[in-house]
């Protein structure tokens, strides 16, 4: 009996998709933007080991180096502990312009290089006065619907704190949240050293229009350490607010056409996991291909799944999604990562079509697209599969199974016989094992109808008619949409291509003997009709009807077996 070892090996293979990715130093700043007289942090990570001190000598032209510091954290995304290695560096531009941070060396790996706009001290904040104030800007004041604005939030001061506190940002219209923990720098004002703390949100205008941010106001006290009353906590109670902001939000261009709009100042899509040149592919075997996409500027929440179209020649398991945010400069950075199990069916060339995104770049105001191109993959003949030769062969011991495109192998012509006119012993060698084989199936096939508990066979899916094969097809596709309705109705049609006195899902499971297949009927229609809050998941689906129907014998079926009628009538929509 043929064994369904590729879907096995297809789930198994799926299962055991690597989980690390690859290890490298990153290299960001803390903003991307300062005033002269204000100092930056440069922010090294790592998800391997601790960070050791890097040669920070190539900084000394356009920088002071003020400090630096390192840290440990831990985390669960996914489910998986992570380890973050930080090393951080408090630098001081010494002039304006574009400064460049080259690449360093930080053990046997190179960061990437950074650039650092500096521009001079904004006139208008020169006007300040106090020991205490608030300023707010927005980045860019131009936004397009659904694009993130960087929102920062700095709090000047001179002297300690006391119960200071810095009330949220409430803009009507848009999604305001906040990224990552305040930031510790000096700056210099009108000759002064500030101490200062900036907040940071990513705000993402929900229409579009004029929005308008109250100000940001902060509380607390002045610690004066002249003053006993100040050691005892009994400080100078003090205020001050930032200024009020408006944004000009744009709706998308009215030329962009009916695609998802994405406005994004960077997006790129990538493919891993295609086989080397010189790695041989066959059939029935599978391996792991993995498509991300990733934004910045825009949350993973925002962009588009990504999916593969039916495969000529193969079929494709998708894994669950891998999701996740990160902040880079003040930005958020979207990720999305799909996984897929290919298995290929027949030999030849199977093609992965070309995948393609297209997006608002909001740096330059232009659409653009981003695109995975088509890929070839050449598919062997499994393993001891029959190859047609130029010369005739021995005649097979068994008769020829068929071939995994599903035509019949050709059967190798008989030796001739010899000059003395004998036959070849072998021929009648053949003919008894053949006839032995033909008995076997025969008592096989009498032996299964007093089995009541036979899976499928695991071939089913390459040899059904192709009526049945169709609505098979068109059920899988179903349940990766996860839409219950339309799961119902192509799996009865599936069902009623192999029996077609069935009318509706209740007669199908009462023919099923399969607890798990009737479970999976009976949530099915719980979820469709009674208005249960999930039904069975797209996994569970597959994975229960991936050998097909486990029929009950027409034979074992009772004049009582007949369900009652369906207490919510099966209705086309």
């Amino acid at each position: 009996m043929i064994r369904p070892w590729r879907t096995l090996v297809a789930i198994l293979a799926f299962s055991l998709l690597p989980v690390l990715a690859q290890a490298t130093v990153r290299a960001s700043l803390d903003r991307s933007t300062a005033h002269l007289g204000e100092t930056v942090t440069l922010n090294l990570h790592s998800n391997t080991a601790p960070i050791t001190a890097p040669d920070l000598s190539a900084l000394g032209r356009d920088f002071q180096v003020l400090g630096q510091s390192s840290g440990t954290t831990s985390s669960f995304v996914n489910g998986q502990r992570t380890v973050d290695y930080s090393y951080g560096v408090a630098l001081r531009p010494l002039h304006e312009g574009t400064l460049q941070i080259p690449s360093l060396a930080v053990g046997n790996e190179q960061t990437q290089p950074l650039t650092l706009e500096v521009t001079a001290p904004n006139p208008a904040d020169a006007d300040v006065h106090g020991p205490v104030f608030v300023e707010a800007r927005f980045d860019p004041q131009l936004p397009y619907v659904g694009q993130q604005v960087a929102l920062s939030v700095k709090l000047y001061y001179t002297t300690n704190l006391a119960n200071a506190s810095l009330s949220d940002p409430a803009i009507d219209g848009a999604d305001v949240n906040r990224l990552g923990n305040d930031i510790d720098y000096q700056a210099q004002r009108n000759g002064r050293t500030y101490n200062v703390i900036e907040r940071r949100y990513a705000v993402v205008p929900q229409k579009a229009g004029e929005l308008t941010m109250a100000p940001i106001v902060f509380q607390g006290d002045l610690l004066d350490p002249n003053d006993p009353n100040s050691f005892l906590g009994m400080g100078s109670p003090v205020q001050a607010q930032s200024n009020a902001l408006t944004l000009q939000v744009q709706p998308p261009p009215a030329s962009w056409g009916q695609s998802a709009w994405l406005p994004a100042r960077q997006l790129t899509l990538g493919i891993d996991g295609l086989p080397d040149a010189g790695t041989p592919v066959r059939v029935g075997q599978p391996f792991n291909l993995t498509l991300h996409i990733d934004a910045t500027g825009l949350s993973f929440e925002a962009l588009p799944a990504l999916t593969l179209p039916t495969l000529d020649g193969a079929t494709a398991y998708p894994d669950k999604p891998v999701t996740g945010n990160r902040v880079d400069g003040g930005w958020i950075v979207g990720h999305r990562e799909h996984r897929f199990a290919i298995v290929p069916g027949r030999a030849g060339t199977l093609t992965i079509p070309a995948i393609t995104v297209k997006w608002w770049n909001v740096v330059t105001r232009q659409a653009e697209t981003a695109t995975i191109p088509a890929h070839s993959i050449s598919v062997l003949p499994a393993i001891g599969a029959a190859a047609p030769t130029g010369r005739p062969a021995p005649a097979a011991s068994a008769p020829a199974a068929p071939a995994m495109d599903g035509r019949p192998a050709t059967v190798p012509a008989p030796e001739s016989t010899t000059a003395t006119g004998t036959s070849s012993p072998w021929k009648w060698v053949a003919l008894a094992i053949g006839a032995l084989w033909m008995l076997t199936l025969a008592a096989l096939l009498l032996r299964r109808r007093r089995i009541r508990h036979l899976a499928a066979p695991a071939g089913a899916a390459l040899h059904v008619p192709p009526p049945t094969k169709e609505r098979r097809e068109a059920f899988l596709r179903a349940v990766r949409t996860g839409d219950v309705a339309v799961q119902a109705r192509t799996l009865l049609a599936w069902a009623q291509a192999e029996r077609p006195g069935l009318r509706h899902l209740e007669a199908v499971a009462v023919a099923l003997d399969s607890d798990e297949q009737r479970a999976a009927i009976t949530s099915l229609e719980r979820a469709r009709y009674a208005g249960a809050a999930t039904g069975p998941s797209a996994a569970t689906l597959e994975a229960t009807f991936a050998r097909g129907f486990a029929w009950r014998d027409e034979e074992d079926a009772g004049p009582g077996d007949e369900p009652l009628p369906p207490l919510y009538p099966f209705r086309l929509r």
